[in-house]
């Protein structure tokens, strides 16, 4: 009886384990016959080309540097003005930062341009130099048109560990038209003026007279200054046409400087701090439209003029 028991109850088992795996069979059928079709079953896999584009720039037809035209019907020429069109279009946030801060500073510096007989181009060299902000290149120039402390010696400004006028806009603008006016009466070519100004107009005058000729574009220079008067270029397209190049922003985006008043101090300032509190301004809002004064005082031993700007809002 206990082994007639055993063989049925076997048999269940043979039974049930086969309709098991039938099932699982169909199922596994079915299921590749047929998906699963709910959106949040599926992932469906796409190409970064699907939403993500890197297109290539048009170097425009014409170009000028200070009405001094680029000979883009040259090979190289054009190659590497498309090399900083690339460059710089494509570093978005920089550029897009540029395009901010030229909104604040190019109101202040195009009259001074004006004023001391430099094309308005040049504005676009004090972009390349120092980014409109206050940082030294790795060889100690600083302020915005990036003087080394003997050249902004040389064409005026004072430079010392108290004063340090290479920070101070009017007056580096001043020098920097002066030394740009001395460097096209020399070359007779604004172009080569900025790549005297990059490179330094001694060795700018050497590689012209080794290599015979008395254009920029046609002067083979090593990399930096090589890429200078490019970069200038470039920017002066990209943020006088920033819509052409994909660059959106409204009004309310972009930097303002604020509204100041100058004052004249002929004399010593002990404390800066305490000199701000006198005009209801913070000793950091003094600093940030003077940034031309490195110190907690004002020596003026001398008792020399200088113009400080006092924030008004």
């Amino acid at each position: 009886m206990k082994s007639i028991i055993l063989r049925i109850l076997f048999l269940v088992a043979v039974v049930t384990t086969g309709f098991f795996l039938l099932n699982l069979t169909k199922v596994k059928a079915d299921s590749t016959e047929k998906p699963i079709t709910t959106k949040d079953s599926i992932i469906v896999s796409k190409s970064v080309s699907d939403t993500y584009e890197v297109k290539a720039v048009k170097v425009p037809e014409y170009i000028e540097f200070a009405g001094e035209r680029v000979p883009l019907e040259k090979a190289d020429i054009f190659e590497r003005l498309d090399r900083e069109l690339l460059v710089n279009t494509y570093w978005q946030s920089n550029a897009l930062l540029l395009i901010k801060r030229a909104n604040k500073f190019f109101p202040l510096i195009e009259p001074l341009l004006k004023k001391y007989n430099l094309p308005d181009d040049f504005k676009y060299l004090c972009v390349a130099e120092s980014a409109l902000i206050q940082v030294p290149s790795h060889k100690g120039a600083a302020g915005y048109w990036h003087f080394l402390r003997a050249t902004g010696r040389q064409y005026g400004l004072e430079v010392n560990d108290n004063v340090d006028e290479r920070y101070n806009l009017e007056l580096s603008t001043k020098a920097a038209a002066k030394y740009l006016n001395d460097s096209k009466r020399k070359f007779g070519s604004w172009t080569l003026a900025a790549a005297g100004y990059n490179a330094g107009n001694a060795r700018i005058s050497k590689r012209l007279k080794e290599q015979k000729v008395s254009n920029y574009y046609d002067l083979l220079l090593n990399v930096e200054t090589g890429r200078y008067v490019f970069r200038i270029l470039a920017l002066k397209e990209i943020m006088t046409n920033p819509k052409k190049y994909g660059f959106l922003y409204e009004k309310e985006d972009l930097y303002t400087f604020p509204k100041v008043k100058e004052i004249i101090v002929d004399t010593a300032i002990d404390d800066i701090a305490d000199f701000a509190k006198q005009y209801n301004i913070t000793y950091k809002e003094l600093k940030l439209v003077n940034p031309w004064l490195r110190e907690t005082k004002l020596v003026n031993r001398s008792g020399k003029e200088y113009k400080l700007k006092i924030p008004i809002e």
